[in-house]
């Protein structure tokens, strides 16, 4: 095959380099989100066993001549064979990332007292993900007690990763050979492509990348959140954040999302999480879409259009989202398709926002749960002072039965209030029901 203009190569699994022959392909990727790879590719063995290819590392790259410009690597998690011609056979696969797998685990733990940094070192780790970053240029304390309730690793780590404003995406890096996945609260630190021209009348196999389409857009989104939450340790708080959105000169500023329980015990994570929502819910309320015949475009990169007509475009922007489809026909033998062609639709925002996922629904728990009343070894009553206890519950698999096991539980009392009541401590050891606040797995 010719070496001189765009081509593609597939490897995958523990099969020899030069069994694939790309096709064409699909790839689909976007921010906060498993990027899909379709890939069709032809092969002289007939034979191919799934397992060589599936749950196995694949990689796809795109050539400009000898000059390498795309790398995507990922795990097979689909196979088909096709037909089978006089020369070839057909081979239909799919790739995701190894963040994949995390998709594949459901659970239910506890983690105490620990930050999101954390938590998802600790789950990636797990799934032997070994490779990540976490570019963090705001604060995001502990959490006293923070629940995976029958959530897989993925939607775990993603409801976290939203209420925390945090983004990720595949970071690729060409001359390290390496690919990781990508954790970031501000668009600061995206790398940026350098300019791309804007040329409509550039054809898709043109080595000269450039944007041939550019459409800008807007649209009606909530302009604030107000979020609100209640702890008895302050019962005064007033525990009310409120946030406006920006860009608000052609909407009503009283569309207004209000959310209760904000899940939030200081100052810190209500303001912050106010600000992230709205963020949120505004992801895309000024964005432009297009297409390209760069394969370099992708989620977690910027570039400076140069060139286009209107001058107020000529701006720096962040890719979001993008779709690239190539088709490289002349690796059928007998084939008399035309040559290699490449396209990238894309989804981009002003680069001086900062992208953030919009809030995803958290688990609730839908009724009482046993537990059983843990505390030190040998001790029959622990209690804080506010006559808390901690507990086992059924499903933790992972927490030893003492002290440490949950955060402190409040107990319900016969009569309560100020001057009044009674008071009784279960006992270490006993079993006891356990509520939770509006559902909440965080709240026991």
């Amino acid at each position: 095959m010719a070496s001189d203009g765009t081509r593609f190569i597939f490897t995958a699994g523990r099969t020899p380099a030069e069994t694939f022959a790309v096709v064409g392909f699909t790839l689909k990727q976007s921010l906060s989100s498993l990027f899909r790879l379709d890939i069709t590719v032809a092969c002289n063995d007939p034979a191919i066993g799934f397992k060589q290819v599936l749950d196995e590392m694949a990689t796809l790259t795109i050539w400009q001549g000898e000059t390498l410009q795309r790398r995507v690597r990922g795990i097979v998690t689909f196979c088909e064979q096709g037909d089978t011609g006089k020369h070839q056979t057909l081979y239909t696969m799919a790739v995701h990332p190894e963040f994949w797998r995390s998709s594949q685990r459901q659970n239910c733990r506890s983690f105490q007292n620990y930050d999101i940094a954390y938590i998802f070192a600790k789950l990636l780790k797990e799934m032997d993900i070994r490779t990540h970053d976490t570019l963090f240029r705001r604060p995001h304390p502990e959490r006293e007690f923070c629940v995976q309730f029958m959530e897989t690793d993925y939607e775990f780590i993603s409801r976290l990763a939203a209420e925390e404003g945090l983004f990720f995406f595949e970071e690729e890096y060409l001359k390290e050979n390496a690919q990781k996945l990508t954790f970031a609260d501000d668009s600061s630190v995206l790398r940026s492509l350098g300019s791309l021209p804007y040329n409509p009348n550039a054809a898709s196999e043109s080595s000269t990348y450039c944007i041939n389409t550019f459409r800008r857009s807007a649209q009606i989104l909530p302009a604030q959140v107000t979020t609100q939450d209640y702890t008895f340790t302050a019962p005064g708080w007033p525990a009310q954040y409120n946030e406006y959105g920006r860009k608000l000169a052609y909407q009503r500023p009283e569309y207004e999302i209000f959310d209760y329980p904000g899940r939030f015990k200081d100052e810190q994570h209500g303001a912050d999480f106010a600000k992230y929502q709205v963020e949120g819910w505004r992801n895309n309320v000024d964005f432009a879409s297009g297409t390209s015949n760069s394969p370099q475009l992708q989620p977690g990169r910027r570039f400076a259009l140069t060139d286009h007509p209107r001058e107020d475009l000529n701006d720096v922007w962040q890719v979001v989202s993008c779709m690239l489809t190539g088709s490289q026909p002349q690796a059928l033998i007998g084939s008399s398709g035309q040559g290699t062609t490449l396209n990238c639709e894309f989804r981009v925002i002003p680069a001086i926002q900062t992208w953030r996922p919009q809030p995803l629904p958290k688990p609730l728990i839908d009724g009482p749960q046993i537990a059983i009343v843990t505390g030190p070894a040998g001790e029959e009553i622990y209690c804080d002072e506010h006559g808390r206890v901690t507990v086992k519950f059924a499903w933790d698999r992972y927490n030893k039965a003492n002290e440490e096991s949950s955060c402190w539980v409040r107990v319900s009392q016969a009569w309560a209030g100020t001057g009044f009541g009674n008071i009784a401590i279960p006992r270490v050891g006993q079993e006891v029901i356990v509520d939770f606040l509006n559902g909440d797995p965080d709240q026991p």
